[in-house]
């Protein structure tokens, strides 16, 4: 059966893959998989992409119509702060040759995923789709930021030089199945759920660091992967797009740790360890762009999205990545 259309996803086993994946599978609306589409979800066993070569022969052995560009160097904090031009350099080369590689097969649009912390880091809020390039990020990653922020401005040069669509979305503070769930260098819902699993298997407190009160945007993954599905099929613009929920469905770093302490059923000991820090307390994205395209987009309601998540994670927590492998 021939497909019109081939779409290779990048970094397919990640948290953002796998939910891709995901509903490209089971969803039964507008988001599952098209008659016309073959997906192909590669992992960094398929080749390397920080080699220009080994990227062309991924190309030349799936001849792409469509890219997900997914892959990326990443890492917690810590790793962030230590490694500055490994993140710089590594991410730099992967996007070059995707793209680059992309361009030479004349692939007809490739989405790219960006992050918000590629935002500059004294700026206002609501943070929107304008203000990527109006001042140098924070300190601590600029070598991860740098790297992104290059590929909203290669996407552009692509499309004045020749006409290549090629795009790129923000999404705010992805989680669900498939997350890294290591102790020591995860994001903070996955680190949590981690923490509290353990806490209720050993009969020890669940201590959560900082005050709680500061406040996120959350994005269930597999809500994420049917608007990355949209923006593939339908979004036109080359500028990105920053795919979030609203400012009102913002939820503190307690309502999360609560969350997580009724998904697990965790009866021990709960508190907050306020001397630790808190980070910034607020940095709100803006998610007008989107809702002026998708003005009835259904996001799952928070509280579901932490029950699915914590089971998947119970079910699978010898596979999952914990750190301890």
């Amino acid at each position: 059966m021939s497909h019109d259309k081939v779409i290779l996803v990048t970094g397919g086993s990640g948290l953002v893959g796998k939910a891709i994946e995901w509903v490209i599978e089971n969803d039964k609306g507008r988001f599952g998989k098209m008659e016309d589409e073959k997906w192909i979800f590669l992992t960094s066993k398929d080749g390397d992409l920080r080699s220009a070569e080994a990227t062309r022969a991924i190309f030349d052995k799936y001849k792409p119509t469509h890219v997900i560009h997914l892959a990326a160097l990443v890492g917690g904090l810590f790793k962030n702060m230590k490694y500055k031009l490994d993140f710089l350099r590594d991410n730099l080369l992967i996007n070059d040759n995707v793209l680059h590689t992309s361009h030479e097969h004349k692939v007809k649009k490739v989405v790219s995923c960006l992050s918000t912390c590629i935002f500059p880091d004294k700026t206002t809020y609501p943070i929107d789709e304008t203000m990527i390039h109006n001042g140098p990020p924070h300190d601590s990653n600029f070598g991860y930021a740098y790297a992104k922020r290059l590929i909203d401005t290669q996407n552009k040069a692509y499309h004045d030089q020749f006409g290549d669509k090629f795009t790129s979305v923000i999404p705010t503070n992805v989680f669900g199945p498939h997350d890294n769930y290591d102790l020591q260098d995860s994001h903070v819902i996955p680190g949590l759920i981690h923490k509290c699993y353990l806490a209720k298997k050993n009969g020890t407190p669940f201590v959560v660091a900082g005050s709680g009160k500061p406040l996120r945007q959350f994005i269930y993954s597999r809500d994420l992967a049917k608007l990355f599905i949209w923006v593939l099929r339908e979004y036109d613009e080359v500028d990105p797009i920053i795919l979030s929920v609203g400012e009102k469905d913002e939820v503190s770093i307690k309502d999360v740790a609560d969350a997580i302490v009724n998904a697990i059923d965790f009866k021990g000991g709960y508190s907050f360890d306020t001397t630790k820090a808190d980070g910034q307390y607020k940095k709100t994205a803006s998610n007008e762009k989107l809702l002026k395209y998708l003005p009835d987009f259904q996001f799952t309601l928070f509280e579901t999205a932490v029950k699915e998540s914590v089971e998947w994670f119970t079910q699978n927590y010898d596979n999952a990545r914990t750190g301890k492998h």
